[in-house]
């Protein structure tokens, strides 16, 4: 496992920025040249022991994050956890699971075959939360997992990688407001996702989220090549606690809409 924070997040961001070469676009939009501080990245992986939260968790316990945070969202049949490094200035990570057996049996005996293919030394393994897709995949298989669950099939196709970085619209130089930040995406043609409003949350709730609808990559299937969403990028927008600390925790009904972003377009 890593064992410095930087080089970790380092080869995290450039393995995410191949898959959503607009992120490296927008990061240049955005930053005006300064460093851009990332608020959080998200991981999703399936409640199967082998790969379970708790196995991608300990790449990040391991180098000194902690718990910080439990969140359950029904309708999508998923269970969550945020951890949080004591540098503040680090990303936090948010990792969810797919309660696999929620689902049709069809479903549940396609994900534990493609789990059975993953040889269990590579879930330890310093690059596992960078390293993709561990199995085989036809076409087929990911268009019934996707009238499914839209989850279940981005992480068969996309595999183990960040979902999603976000920029921490706090640490801008330039802007203050994330309606000025989505204003500036869409003027630079970026699609933003706007399932329940372009914006998430209030600052009553204490954390704005937008984000950009994913990209389309071409990712190869056993039975030829298709483009699918891949990731997107997010930006986050925290308040004040009563303590004058910003809040650092997330909102179940905005990251539910978040989750969005890499629903294919109809």
């Amino acid at each position: 496992m890593h064992t410095d924070v930087n080089s970790l997040f380092a080869a995290i961001w450039q393995d995410y920025i191949k898959m959503t070469p607009s992120a490296a676009k927008i990061h240049q939009l955005l930053s005006k040249g300064a460093p851009i501080i990332n608020d959080h990245i998200a991981l999703r992986t399936f409640n199967i022991a082998k790969v379970n939260l708790s196995v991608l968790a300990k790449h990040f316990t391991s180098i000194g994050y902690v718990d910080c945070g439990d969140y359950k969202f029904e309708q999508k049949k998923l269970i969550a956890k945020h951890f949080e490094h004591p540098d503040p200035s680090q990303p936090k990570v948010f990792i969810s699971e797919l309660l696999v057996e929620e689902f049709s049996p069809a479903l549940q005996q396609t994900i534990k075959g493609f789990i059975e293919q993953i040889d269990v030394t590579a879930t330890v393994a310093d690059n596992f939360i960078y390293s993709g897709r561990h199995w085989q995949l036809d076409k087929a298989t990911y268009q019934a997992l996707l009238a499914e669950s839209e989850y279940a099939a981005w992480v068969a196709a996309i595999g183990y990688r960040a979902n999603h970085f976000t920029v921490s619209i706090n640490d801008l130089p330039e802007f203050e407001r994330i309606e000025d930040v989505n204003q500036a995406l869409k003027d630079a043609g970026f699609l933003l996702n706007a399932s329940g409003g372009e914006i998430k949350g209030t600052p009553e709730v204490l954390l704005e989220q937008s984000s950009t609808m994913a990209d389309k990559v071409v990712v190869s299937f056993t039975d030829g090549d298709a483009e699918i969403p891949s990731c997107f990028y997010e930006f986050a927008r925290r308040y004040p606690m009563d303590n004058g600390k910003l809040y650092t925790g997330f909102v179940a009904a905005s990251a539910d809409k978040i989750f969005e972003s890499t629903n294919a377009m109809m």
